[in-house]
């Protein structure tokens, strides 16, 4: 049957629709009552499963709770492009190939790999998957959204132009503000680049169906901005699968290297970049040599893990250890060697709206956090009372809460442990988390 395109005006947003073998998708479905197969989304992101980091986990968790609720999902991705990444069917060729995780059809696309450093190759690696994916998105046929992840905020563009050849809207998901976070990083200081950013940031917004983002800041600094209707924003944060992080013993390997009954843990999990002003921790190392039972443990990589290294050697810290980056599934066990998580974020008032995705495993793990940060993640560890919150970038301060932890009574560390499990089963599980996403997103297409 032929397909006829058609347009929808909603005040100055042109959103494209089709019609096609009897069935109408976006609104006019919904409205129509024709819904009942379902939507059919592609999720564009250049960061998916295998691919770490909060991105990867929040996304797949994404596209789990749309399934949830009877509708389609494929994936449009990268091929694997960290570090020590193995790719497959495809390594180095410019041909996108087909693969499925979890019972999810996943279209990858050629990327350029670079090795964390230099922001300009960061460019080149943003852009080559810009290109690439723009003709995977093509590969993966019509559908009803297309749900694109930014950052890289370049990638939006990707989605504008197959919303503008195919007709098809486009949910904008950030999950940081850019270019504001690169310009707080020092990442971008040419003021000609950040008003073009600037300019393809809101561009982005006011083009798109919806705009979703992780944390309470970010929709805040998207409001600010006066692109964006109230009712075409929507909150999907970072949570976490209780069943995947729970309480548990770790393995025999890791306990005979870390020796956890010798020491009590303060663990790192994560990226080793920028925004987390990772000194903090060896300050705190510093402050702390005369307490040989207390270890710090950073686990993962990163643009910033090799200047840690030398820091640490440079000062003589015998009390912070480096593991590489661990698969997802293999992190339970590193958090059950912890006393607590440690998470830092460096000063500045953007990082106020931030909601680092390593807590929430934490308490799942029943694991305690110690925040160092201010903001929406520092009253979210008040309101759980399951940590404790310090200023960002202030060393002494972490190590009095490390001790803190570290010499509390077991019945009382028990209690932290216990109240961030209930806080995150109550609040931030993923089914949660979908449920209201879900109904902000249908109430936003009667609005």
């Amino acid at each position: 049957m032929r397909r006829f395109r058609f347009f929808v005006k909603r005040g100055t947003d042109s959103w494209g629709f089709w019609y096609a073998n009897g069935r109408m998708p976006g609104i006019l479905g919904l409205l129509a009552g024709t819904e009942e197969d379902g939507l059919k989304f592609i999720l564009l992101t250049q960061y998916y499963p295998p691919e770490p980091g909060a991105a990867s986990i929040r996304l797949q968790a994404m596209a789990r709770q749309l399934i949830r609720y009877g509708h389609q999902v494929t994936v449009v991705t990268a091929q694997a492009h960290h570090l020590g990444a193995k790719e497959k069917d495809g390594r180095g060729s410019l041909r996108a190939y087909r693969e499925t995780i979890q019972g999810i059809p996943v279209i990858r696309a050629w990327i350029w790999r670079v090795r964390p450093g230099r922001f300009w190759l960061r460019l080149i690696n943003y852009f080559s998957f810009v290109v690439t994916s723009f003709f995977a998105l093509w590969r993966a046929g019509s559908a009803d959204y297309v749900i694109v992840e930014s950052p890289p905020l370049f990638l939006g563009m990707t989605a504008w132009a197959y919303q503008t050849l195919r007709g098809v809207p486009y949910i904008l998901s950030v999950s940081d503000l850019w270019p504001e976070s690169a310009v707080a990083l020092g990442l971008v200081t040419q003021p000609t680049v950040i008003r073009l950013a600037r300019r393809l940031e809101w561009f982005l917004y006011r083009h798109a169906a919806f705009v979703s983002g992780v944390t309470q800041g970010i929709l805040d600094g998207i409001r600010d901005t006066g692109q964006v209707p109230p009712h075409r924003l929507l909150f999907f944060p970072n949570g976490v699968d209780p069943a995947v992080f729970r309480r548990g013993d770790p393995d025999g390997e890791l306990r005979r290297r870390m020796k956890p009954e010798n020491y009590k843990i303060f663990l790192y999990p994560g990226t080793l970049g920028y925004a987390q002003g990772l000194t903090i921790i060896l300050d705190a190392a510093d402050h702390l040599r005369q307490r040989p039972d207390i270890r710090f443990l950073l686990v993962g990589d990163g643009p910033v893990r090799a200047e840690l290294i030398r820091q640490v050697e440079q000062r003589g810290l015998t009390n912070v250890w480096f593991e590489p980056l661990q698969p997802a599934d293999r992190m339970p066990q590193y958090f059950a060697l912890a006393r607590a998580v440690v998470v830092p974020l460096r000063r500045h008032p953007l990082f106020r709206g931030a909601r680092p995705s390593k807590v929430f495993p934490a308490w799942a793990a029943g694991i305690p956090v110690i925040y160092c940060g201010e903001g929406e993640m520092a009253e979210l560890v008040e309101e759980a009372r399951a940590g404790r919150v310090v200023p960002p970038e202030d060393g002494e301060a972490l190590a009095q809460a490390v001790v803190e932890l570290a010499d509390l009574p077991d019945a009382d560390w028990t209690v932290l442990s216990q109240n961030g499990e209930r806080f995150v089963r109550e609040h931030y599980t993923w089914d949660r988390i979908g449920d209201a996403w879900i109904q902000a997103f249908h109430a936003g297409l009667r609005a």
